[in-house]
């Protein structure tokens, strides 16, 4: 099991306002990637989104990992995710940022997309909600064509087109990737008929932990079932499922869960999340913003680490309870670090977990995706390119 963290530059409660707030955020998030990257973590997942004034400021994400990989060396980092509604990104220019981060990253980018969540954020670039399935089971499959043609066109399409020629002859789209393949593509899920769906496109899955986490081996057996019988929407299949928790390690068990109380917010979290995400199933007798869910008590912290809502305690406690995600198959488990938490608190955990953690549970130094990317031929198995005189196979290693 490998394992992650996800970043949204979601600012300080009552903070949403303020230009420090907004900045503090970025530095913060920017200081934990490269920690991570020192502690064995070996994915970090960065989100798109739009509008989310109080949830989320990282509306060009794209910059923001590209900063971070020249700040770090070992990390892998994942759109989680770009948007594939032409209006929002239109496909060719997401096939060239796609290529561009993994040039710069050498091969560290994780291609992840999906539809986008809430009519709110969808709602500002004009899409109607009911367009965005067609929209994603269109655009997810030019991505191969594009970095695969010296002359691309999709002149017949619904979402978006290109024509067959232009001024100057055929769409040459550039630069292609880094080697001879493509970043790892993944997709967000939410249920198991789009975990079954991921599967059959041949994407890994970017999930959220919405139920106790033994009520989200279904979606993970779906996945595992389908995945064998691939068609892959990339040039190969990418197997892996990555589910989403918080996480609060620290020295001190009951400290952590007393953090949990009284830094986390976990309540207003939810509350924000069923505020923007209205596409989302919401829970029955769940208050309708901007009336809160009542913040947890150290009870509640309890049932919620029994149920595997959460991860929280000392780093022996932690490791017994990320092995549940283990025993129903999922592949990465990420952790969300909000910026409620105080950042010493945030980096004690990264250190603690990365430390005494992750060692016990992740023994291989090589990413599951750059496994599956180097059997079908991509940046680690790559020979020189007998055109030019470049020393590419030692600057590889």
């Amino acid at each position: 099991m490998e394992f992650a963290i996800f970043l949204q530059g979601s600012p300080r409660r009552g903070g949403a306002r303020s230009p420090y707030w907004e900045h503090q955020s970025f530095e913060n998030e920017l200081e934990i990637v490269r920690v991570a990257d020192q502690h064995n973590w070996k994915y970090i997942w960065v989100s798109e989104h739009h509008f989310l004034e109080d949830y989320s400021h990282t509306s060009a994400s794209e910059v923001f990992m590209a900063y971070s990989f020249a700040q770090t060396s070992q990390i892998h980092m994942g759109s989680g995710i770009f948007n594939l509604n032409p209006i929002v990104n239109h496909p060719i220019k997401l096939a060239e940022r796609v290529a561009m981060l993994d040039h710069m990253s050498k091969g560290r980018f994780e291609f992840g997309t999906g539809r986008g969540a809430g009519s709110h954020e969808i709602g500002g670039f004009g899409l109607d909600p009911s367009d965005t399935k067609a929209n994603w089971d269109e655009v997810i499959w030019e991505f191969k064509k594009i970095w695969g043609s010296t002359a691309y066109s999709h002149p017949d399409g619904a979402a978006f087109q290109t024509p067959e020629i232009g001024t100057w002859g055929a769409f040459n789209v550039l630069p292609k990737p880094y080697c001879h393949s493509h970043p790892p593509m993944w997709v967000a899920a939410g249920n198991t008929p789009t975990y079954e769906k991921a599967a059959r496109h041949g994407l890994g899955v970017l999930g959220f932990n919405v139920s106790a986490i033994y009520d989200m081996a279904p979606h993970v057996e779906a996945y595992k079932n389908a995945i064998p019988h691939a068609e892959p929407a990339g040039e190969y299949v990418n197997d892996n499922v990555m589910i989403a928790n918080g996480l609060v390690c620290l020295e001190d068990g009951q400290e952590a869960r007393r953090v949990v109380v009284e830094q986390m917010q976990l309540s207003y979290l939810q509350s924000l999340v069923f505020k923007y995400h209205d596409t989302f199933p919401k829970p029955e007798g769940l208050p309708v913003y901007p009336e809160l869910v009542p913040e947890p008590t150290i009870e509640d912290v309890e049932e919620r680490i029994e149920a595997g809502f959460l991860l929280c305690g000392d780093p022996d406690e932690v490791l017994e309870q990320v092995k549940r995600y283990d025993e129903i198959g999922c592949d990465q488990v990420s952790f969300g670090l909000p910026i409620q938490l105080d950042q010493e608190v945030c980096l004690e955990t990264i250190r603690l977990f990365g430390t005494h953690v992750i060692p016990k549970l992740d023994k291989d130094p090589l990413h599951n995706s750059t496994r599956q990317r180097i059997e079908y031929g991509g940046p680690l198995a790559m020979t020189p390119d007998p055109l030019y005189e470049v020393p590419r196979a030692e600057e590889l290693k």
